[in-house]
C-alpha cells in the first residue's frame, strides 16, 4: 500500500508536483505507474526493487565520492520519473535549439569572436576565462563542429516551465549510468516498460556510434574513449560505454604523437587514432601546451588537433560554455547567433561587473545566491562560502561574481522507508550531434535530493538517481544495438590490444598467483602450528618466503601483508574490468572484502585456517573463470603469461628453499605446496621418496603445478603473442622459454639442486623483463620503425 501522504497528495508549497495536479489528482501519464504500485503488496514491491539493485551489484555499477573515496554502489531510487509524450516533444525542440545555439557560440568564441566585437559579451569574460585555451584560439575557423556530445541540466519551476540550470560541454557524465538505470528499472517494472512502450535508449547510442565511426573513416580502426583512469569518479561509466559501443578504452599514456599524428601504443606497435571521445578535462590533456603538471595527458595532443589529424568529442576548450556569467547575456547572443530567442529559459542570472549591478552583492534579494562568474581553474580549490564570494565581489568590483536566482525545484515521488515521499529533482538530458543535426536521448536520468527540504544534490553529495521514462508510440519499432536474427555475420578477430591493457593483464596474472602462493604458505604454517609439531628447518624456510612476499615482516600480523596483496590484485583488475568477465572481477572483489574484514578482527577473533581456505577456494574459482569464460586472444595470452611466469618462479624459489633447508618434512611440504599429495599417493607408495616427489612436483609435464608444465605452457603461449610468426627467428623471451623447457624435460631428479632451481627462478624473472621491454615499455625497441612502415 502507498503512504497516506501519497494518497492525499502533499508536497512543499511553492513547488511544482510532477505526479499530481494542484487539486491532488494524479496526472494521466503517471496513473499506470501509480496503479501498479498500489496493486502490489509490500513484499512484491520490495522483491522487484531488490531485483534491480541486485543487477546493479552484480554488474559492479559504482561511482567514487571524489578521487580519494572508495567505490560505492550506484544509488538508484524508485519509481522512475515519467514525462508525458507531447511535453517531451516540446522539450526536445527547445533542447535542439539550445544545442544549436551553444555550437554556434563556441565556434564564434574560438573563431571570429563577433559576440565580443559587437558588445553582446564583455571581453573580460573571455580574456580572463581559465577555460579559454589560447593554443587553440582559432579552432572555430575550421568550420568543423566543436561540440558533438553534451548534457543539459534542467529544473522545473513553480509555474511548470522547464529552466536550464547548467550546460555540460566539457566531458558530460551520466549517459552510461542512464543506460544502467534503464536496465535496472526494466528488471523491477518489466510489465510496465512493455505496456507503456517506454522509448528505448539504444537508438540514440547507435546513431552516435555511427557518427563517430564515419568520422573515423579508417578501415579496421576503432574510435577511442579517453578516460582519466580508474580513480576518476565515473570510471565505471567510461569502461561500460567503451564496451557497449565497441570503442577502445584509453588513458593518456596509451597515446603518443608522432609528427602531427596521434597513435595508440599497442602490443602490435603504433596504430593510428583519428577520433577520441574525451572524458578527460581539457587542461590535463596535453602537458606540453596546457596544464604542465598533468600526468594523465598525452604530450603533443594539441599539435595533432591543430593539424586536423585528430577529432575530439568534445573539442578542447569546450568547457568555456559552462561559464556561469554567460547566462546573463545569452538572450542577446542567441538573437545574434541564431536569430531567435531561446525556448528554454535559463535560471535568471546577473553579472555584477555590469554597470549598476555592483551593489547587488551587498543587498542580495531573498532567494538569490552569489556564485563565481568564471569556472574554477585547475589546481587547489579555493573556499567559496558566502563571505568569501562577497569579499571577491568587493575586491573585483563585481567582475568575478554573478548573482543567480534559486529555482524552487519540482518534486517527484521517491520510495523512502517503505513510503512514497516528495523529493526535489533535476533532469539531465543528453544530446549527440549527427550529420543532420542534434539528436536527443529519450529520457536521460534524474537526480533527487536526499531529503525533502533540500535542493537536488549531486550523486557524490548524497543524491539519488532515477530513471526517466518517455511514453512511446505503440507502433514504433524497437531499436537495439544487437544484430538482427537473420543478419549475415562474419566473424572478425579483435583489434590490437593497447600496451597498457596488456601490461595490466600480465601483472594481474602475476599478482593473483602471488596471492595464492602467499596463502598456501600461510595455510601450511597454520596447519603445522595447530598440529603442535616442533618447528623444522622447512618451517623457517616457509617463514622466509612469506617475508620475501611482504607477509609477516617484523613480527606483524600476517593478515596485513596478505590484505595488501589482495588489494593489489583487485586494483589491477579494476583497471581492466572491460577485459574479462564480471564474475571473475567479483571474485577478486570478494577476496579483497574478506581480507579487509579479517584485518578489522584480532587474531583471537578470527579463524585463520577457515579464512585461508575461503580465499584459496575463490582463487581457484577465479582461475577457472579465466580459463573457461575469457576469450582466448591476445589479452588472455598476456594474463596467462603472467600467471605461468609467477608460478614458475615461485615454485622454483619455494623448492630451492625447501631442499636447501633439508631435514624432516621437506618432501611432504613440497607435495602440499604443489597440491600434489593425492596424485602422489595414487601413483606411488605412501612412503615419500626424494626422486619421485621431485619428479612429480617439478619435472612431470602433466602436472599443472610442475615447473615443466609451466615451461611448456609458456613456450606455447609466447609463440602466439603478436609479432611471433612460425618459421621466423625466436624473440628473446621465446628463446629462453624453449631452452628452459628442454632443460626441464631432460633433467633427472638427481640434478634438481637448489642452484638448479634458483637458475629456473631467474629464467622466469628474466622472461618477465624481456616481455616488458618488448610489449609494455614506453617506447619499445623498434616500435617507431614498425609504425612507420605500416
Amino acid at each position: 500500500m502507498l503512504s497516506r501522504s501519497e494518497q492525499t497528495g502533499s508536497t512543499e508549497p511553492g513547488r511544482y508536483d510532477e505526479m499530481r495536479r494542484a487539486d491532488g489528482t494524479v496526472r494521466p501519464h503517471y496513473r499506470p505507474l501509480m496503479d501498479a504500485l498500489s496493486g502490489w503488496s509490500e513484499a512484491e514491491r520490495d522483491m522487484r526493487f531488490r531485483a534491480a539493485r541486485q543487477y546493479l551489484s552484480e554488474a559492479g555499477v559504482f561511482y567514487r565520492a571524489g578521487t580519494e573515496g572508495g567505490a560505492r554502489l550506484w544509488p538508484i531510487a524508485f519509481p522512475p520519473v515519467v514525462i508525458e509524450a507531447e511535453e517531451w516533444r516540446r522539450l526536445e525542440a527547445g533542447l535542439r535549439q539550445r544545442a544549436h545555439y551553444l555550437e554556434r557560440l563556441l565556434g564564434d568564441l574560438y573563431g571570429e569572436r563577433r559576440m565580443i566585437r559587437e558588445g553582446h559579451l564583455p571581453g573580460l569574460l573571455l580574456a580572463g576565462n581559465p577555460e579559454f585555451l589560447r593554443p587553440l584560439a582559432d579552432q572555430g575557423r575550421s568550420g568543423r563542429p566543436l561540440l558533438r556530445f553534451i548534457a543539459i541540466d534542467l529544473g522545473r519551476g513553480p509555474d511548470g516551465r522547464w529552466h536550464v540550470i547548467g550546460d555540460r560541454t566539457q566531458a558530460p557524465s551520466g549517459s552510461g549510468f542512464a543506460l544502467e538505470n534503464r536496465v535496472a528499472t526494466s528488471r523491477a517494472f518489466p510489465d510496465l516498460v512493455r505496456s507503456l512502450h517506454v522509448r528505448r535508449l539504444a537508438g540514440f547510442f547507435g546513431r552516435f556510434r555511427e557518427t563517430l565511426n564515419a568520422l573515423n573513416g579508417t578501415e579496421g580502426a576503432r574510435v577511442g574513449l579517453l578516460t582519466p583512469g580508474p580513480l576518476n569518479e565515473t570510471y565505471f561509466e567510461h569502461s561500460y560505454l567503451a564496451r557497449y559501443l565497441g570503442f577502445h578504452l584509453l588513458e593518456g599514456g596509451d597515446l603518443v604523437v608522432r609528427g602531427d599524428e596521434a597513435k595508440i601504443r599497442t602490443v602490435d606497435g603504433l596504430r593510428p587514432m583519428r577520433v577520441l571521445w574525451r572524458r578527460l578535462d581539457a587542461d590535463y590533456a596535453d602537458p606540453l601546451e596546457l596544464y604542465s603538471r598533468s600526468r594523465i595527458g598525452t604530450p603533443g595532443l594539441v599539435r595533432a588537433i591543430r593539424a586536423g589529424k585528430l577529432e575530439l568529442v568534445n573539442a578542447l576548450g569546450s568547457a568555456l560554455l559552462e561559464t556561469p556569467a554567460f547566462a546573463a547575456f545569452e538572450d542577446a547572443m542567441a538573437r545574434a547567433l541564431i536569430g531567435e530567442p531561446l525556448q528554454l529559459p535559463v535560471v535568471e542570472t546577473r553579472w555584477l561587473g555590469a554597470p549598476g549591478e555592483q551593489g547587488l552583492a551587498e543587498h542580495l534579494p531573498e532567494g538569490w545566491r552569489l556564485v563565481p562568474a568564471l569556472p574554477t581553474p585547475s589546481g587547489p580549490r579555493q573556499a567559496a562560502g558566502p563571505d568569501h564570494l562577497l569579499e571577491r565581489a568587493r575586491r573585483s568590483g563585481g567582475a568575478e561574481i554573478v548573482a543567480a536566482r534559486q529555482l524552487p525545484l519540482s518534486t517527484v515521488p521517491v520510495f523512502g522507508d517503505g513510503e512514497l515521499e516528495s523529493r526535489p529533482v533535476t533532469l539531465r538530458v543528453f544530446l549527440a550531434r549527427g550529420e543532420d543535426g542534434w539528436d536527443v536521448m529519450p529520457g536521460g536520468f534524474a537526480r533527487a535530493a536526499h531529503d525533502e527540504g533540500g535542493d537536488a544534490l549531486g550523486i557524490t553529495a548524497g543524491g539519488r538517481s532515477l530513471d526517466v521514462w518517455i511514453a512511446g508510440d505503440p507502433d514504433e519499432r524497437p531499436v537495439t544495438l544487437l544484430a538482427r536474427p537473420n543478419e549475415t555475420y562474419q566473424r572478425r578477430l579483435p583489434g590490437s590490444l593497447p600496451a597498457r591493457a596488456a601490461d595490466n593483464l600480465f601483472w594481474l596474472g602475476r599478482y593473483v598467483e602471488r596471492l595464492e602462493v602467499a596463502f598456501r604458505h600461510w595455510r601450511a604454517a597454520i596447519d603445522r602450528a595447530e598440529a603442535g609439531e616442533d618447528p623444522a628447518p622447512v618451517d623457517e624456510a616457509r617463514i622466509g618466503l612469506l617475508r620475501m612476499a611482504g607477509v609477516g615482516l617484523g613480527g606483524a600480523d600476517p593478515i596485513h601483508g596478505l590484505r595488501e596483496l589482495a588489494d593489489s590484485a583487485f586494483h589491477l583488475a579494476s583497471r581492466i574490468r572491460d577485459r574479462f568477465s564480471p564474475d571473475a572481477w567479483r571474485v577478486l572483489a570478494e577476496i579483497a572484502e574478506v581480507t579487509a574484514e579479517a584485518v578489522r578482527l584480532s587474531p583471537r577473533e578470527r579463524d585463520d585456517a577457515l579464512l585461508a581456505g575461503r580465499v584459496l577456494t575463490r582463487l581457484a574459482g577465479f582461475a577457472g573463470l579465466v580459463q573457461e569464460n575469457m576469450y582466448r586472444f591476445t589479452g588472455w595470452r598476456f594474463l596467462e603469461c603472467g600467471r605461468r611466469l609467477e608460478r614458475l618462479s615461485a615454485t622454483a624459489e619455494t623448492a630451492a628453499a625447501f631442499v636447501a633447508a633439508g631435514g624432516d618434512g621437506v618432501y611432504e611440504a613440497l607435495l602440499e605446496f604443489t597440491d600434489s599429495r593425492m596424485t602422489y599417493r595414487r601413483r606411488f607408495s605412501v612412503e615419500l621418496g626424494a626422486a619421485t616427489v621431485i619428479d612429480l612436483t617439478l619435472l612431470d609435464p602433466l602436472n599443472p603445478r610442475s615447473l615443466a608444465f609451466q615451461a611448456r605452457t609458456l613456450e606455447a603461449t609466447l609463440a602466439d603473442l603478436p609479432g611471433n610468426l612460425p618459421g621466423e627467428s625466436l624473440d628473446a623471451a621465446s628463446r629462453r622459454a624453449a631452452r628452459l623447457r628442454v632443460r626441464l624435460q631432460t633433467a633427472e631428479a638427481s640434478e634438481v639442486t637448489p642452484a638448479f632451481l634458483r637458475r629456473v627462478a631467474r629464467d622466469g624473472f628474466d622472461m618477465s623483463d624481456l616481455l616488458s621491454q618488448r610489449y609494455f615499455a614506453l617506447a619499445p625497441a623498434g616500435e617507431i620503425d614498425r609504425a612507420d612502415t605500416e
